[in-house]
C-alpha cells in the first residue's frame, strides 16, 4: 500500500507540474494576436527583458496586477525583448519566477523597423508598457511603473 501510494504521490508531481511556456513570435503574430484583437479586453503589454534591472524590479508588480484583475477583461502579457539567442536564459527566468502570465519573446528583427508601430514616441528604451482595447492603442508609458501606477492606470482604462 505504501509502494502505490508513492508512486501515485510521483506521478501526480508530473500532472501538476507545467513547465512555462514562451513562444518565439515575429511581429506580424504580435500584431494578429495582440494589437488585432476587437473585443473589450483590456490588453496590457509589457515589454522588458531579463537583463534590465528595471523591468525585473518591476515584473512583480504586473504579477500582482494579473491577480487583482482577474475576475475582469484585463490580460497581462509579457514581451520580453531578450536576445535570441537568449531563449532558455529567458524560459529559466520564467520558471524561476513562478511567472503565470502569457510570456512572448520578439522575434521582430530590427527594432528600427517596428519601434514606431508601437508608439513614434518610443525611443527603444525598456521597460515600456503598452495599453490596447478593442484593437486600439489606448495608452503607452515609456519606463518602470509601480504598482500603484499600473493599477491606477487599469482602473481609469476599464472604466
Amino acid at each position: 500500500m505504501i509502494k502505490l501510494s508513492l508512486m501515485v504521490v510521483m506521478l501526480s508531481s508530473f500532472v501538476f507540474y507545467s513547465t512555462p511556456t514562451v513562444n518565439s513570435i515575429n511581429f506580424q503574430q504580435f500584431q494578429s494576436r495582440i494589437i488585432q484583437p476587437a473585443n473589450d479586453t483590456l490588453f496590457v503589454v509589457n515589454f522588458w527583458a531579463t537583463w534590465c534591472v528595471p523591468c525585473v524590479e518591476e515584473m512583480p508588480y504586473f504579477i500582482q496586477t494579473t491577480k487583482t484583475f482577474s475576475n475582469q477583461k484585463v490580460k497581462i502579457i509579457l514581451v520580453s525583448l531578450d536576445f535570441l539567442k537568449e531563449h532558455n536564459k529567458l524560459v529559466a527566468f520564467v520558471k524561476n519566477r513562478n511567472i503565470e502570465n502569457e510570456v512572448y519573446h520578439l522575434n521582430a528583427g530590427n527594432p528600427d523597423t517596428w519601434i514606431d508601430k508601437i508608439d513614434s514616441s518610443w525611443s527603444g528604451a525598456l521597460p515600456a508598457t503598452v495599453l490596447y482595447r478593442f484593437g486600439k492603442k489606448v495608452l503607452f508609458h515609456e519606463g518602470e511603473l509601480n504598482q500603484s501606477q499600473l493599477d491606477s492606470i487599469i482602473n481609469k482604462t476599464i472604466q
